[in-house]
């Protein structure tokens, strides 16, 4: 077995949770901004929204970042994030002042949705809990 073989879908496993369990860590010790952020942007139960968020940034992607459950870490994760950009990185709807980094935040997490659903597709790789025998 080549070495990005082996090591690489672990290697795409941690930076891909990286991205989610501190910023899930982040909207627990600031319960309250995440829920005021939420509710500026116009969603309903703003608290439930934060709960939610916290579940899968954390979790799920703790889930994913071990390799348990992978491919539907990765599913839950990518639904997660494409809601997330249309909610909360709708450059399209905002001033012009706003749209060039909310564009890039939006495009960053449709790759990150790209990685999220080959992982989806092909599993966590051989350094996993699922391919543990």
């Amino acid at each position: 077995m080549a070495l990005v073989e082996k090591f690489g879908p672990l290697l795409g496993r941690i930076l891909i949770a990286y991205l989610f369990i501190p910023a899930g860590i982040s909207k627990i010790t600031g319960f309250g901004g995440t829920v005021g952020y939420i509710a500026s942007k116009g969603l309903p139960m703003p608290e439930v929204g934060a709960v939610i968020a916290i579940v899968v940034e954390t979790l799920v992607a703790l889930a994913f970042l071990v390799g348990f459950k992978a491919r539907y870490a990765a599913l839950i994760l990518a639904a997660f994030t494409l809601g997330a950009s249309i909610f909360f990185h709708n450059f399209w709807a905002l001033p012009e002042a706003q749209v060039m980094m909310q564009k890039l935040m939006f495009t960053k997490n449709l790759a990150v949705i790209g990685g999220l659903l080959a992982f989806a597709a092909f599993g966590a790789g051989p350094l996993s809990v699922d391919n543990r025998r």
